[in-house]
């Protein structure tokens, strides 16, 4: 892997991590039905757009500064396949309730990679200014068994 794709898949963990830490310091609360909605809805079309390796549509779910760090929809994708490939068609996916925190979203989703191996991405979710949901980053574990977070 070369450097500068090196440095973005650190900075794009490093602000999914970010998100992720929020939840650790703020105080979460529930989400609306009608929001859990509208954020599962840009997650699972992110997810079908990874699938169909229609990475400027997958791009177009990023949040602002995340399409402003890899700059265009190639790089994104390629760090996606890189760093994420759990996330490229997996064969299942839970979506447990999402959480406030802040003044953003934690939607953590449990999924199973073609390999059989479960994972627990917890993605960062950002309100937009016409209401709309984006994606501000994904942090992907190993999923321990724990449908609850």
């Amino acid at each position: 892997m070369g450097k500068s794709r090196m440095l973005h898949l650190v900075a794009f963990a490093a602000m999914a991590l970010a998100g992720t830490a929020a939840v650790a310091g703020g105080v979460a609360e529930r989400v609306g039905p009608t929001e859990g909605r509208e954020i599962r809805a840009v997650i699972e079309a992110q997810l079908k757009a990874f699938a169909a390796d229609d990475a400027s549509l997958a791009f177009s779910y990023a949040s602002a500064s995340i399409r402003a760090q890899f700059r265009d929809a190639y790089s994104f994708m390629t760090m996606v396949r890189q760093g994420y490939p759990m996330l490229i068609r997996p064969s299942e996916t839970l979506f447990v309730p999402p959480h406030a925190v802040d003044d953003s979203v934690i939607q953590t989703v449990h999924l199973r990679d073609r390999d059989g191996r479960s994972w627990r991405a917890r993605y960062h979710m950002l309100r937009q200014p016409g209401g709309t949901w984006q994606i501000n980053g994904c942090a992907v574990d190993p999923d321990q068994g724990d449908t609850s977070t």
